[in-house]
């Protein structure tokens, strides 16, 4: 299938590595505009780069910490003069964080929903007035298989990730008769840079392609995921072939989750 974005610009969070630099690769080199937003200018700069050799559309860059609102506005601002509209959204930022419940403090759950959950809100509400007059419009919230399926220790995670479920479900039944889409994907283990700091954070003593071998091995499809397999399903939601999908949560996972 021959999916084009042209003519159509994306703002994607937690953009300048992983999964959500896969996805504007993706939708960059599909023909769409796209604006990355993440944290460290350096590294945005360097996802510009690669972004931006297969890019058939302009490539733009706004440092911006999501978890703060008053970064979210600077940075939608600064795409609307860029680009003046904004087609798709792609909510990515956030890692997960699971503990034993009683060491979750205050602090540590409205850090976890102030990035997982109200980013989106916060970023939702500025895109839909748009996408609602011009009646196209294109949300995918990036969540994980905790939120069909918590284990015991996922949280704080497992519950933003579940309310942003929530949010998702409400989103697309509110704005499907202006044509605005709103869907999830649910990561399972994907080979991104997550899992790259966690192999050097355990000290792992072996490579790290030995290392993912290791942590596939216990899904069905005996293997990790790609980053760039997650993008091509993103790729697909945000376009026009996609258009009688909405209110979904799809595993992107190799069958791990119990749950559908």
């Amino acid at each position: 299938m021959d999916i084009s974005l042209r003519g159509r610009t994306a703002m994607i969070t937690g953009a300048s590595k992983g999964l959500g630099l896969a996805m504007a690769t993706r939708f960059a080199a599909s023909g769409a505009d796209v604006a990355l937003l993440a944290r460290r200018p350096e590294v945005l700069a360097e996802a510009k780069s690669a972004v931006a050799a297969s890019a058939k559309g302009k490539v733009a860059v706004f440092p911006c910490d999501v978890s703060k609102a008053a970064d979210i506005e600077r940075a939608y601002k600064g795409a609307m003069e860029v680009f003046g509209k904004i087609d798709i959204l792609v909510n990515n930022a956030g890692e997960s964080k699971a503990m034993p419940f009683t060491t979750i403090s205050d602090e540590l759950w409205q850090a976890d929903l102030d990035l997982k959950l109200f980013a989106a809100i916060r970023t939702c509400r500025l895109v839909l007035d748009q996408m609602k007059a011009r009646r196209w419009g294109r949300i995918i919230n990036v969540l994980n298989i905790g939120a069909k399926a918590p284990r015991a220790g996922g949280a704080p995670t497992a519950v933003s990730r579940a309310a942003g479920m929530a949010l998702t479900k409400i989103l697309a039944g509110e704005y499907a008769p202006h044509n605005v889409l709103v869907n999830a994907l649910l990561v399972g283990q994907i080979v991104s840079d997550q899992w790259v700091r966690r192999h050097a954070n355990q000290g792992a003593n072996i490579p790290f392609e030995d290392f993912t071998a290791k942590q596939g091995a216990n899904i069905p499809l005996g293997r990790m995921g790609t980053a760039e397999e997650f993008a091509n399903i993103a790729c697909f939601l945000a376009s026009d072939q996609a258009g009688f999908i909405t209110g979904t949560a799809t595993n992107v996972d190799g069958g791990l989750s119990p749950v559908v």
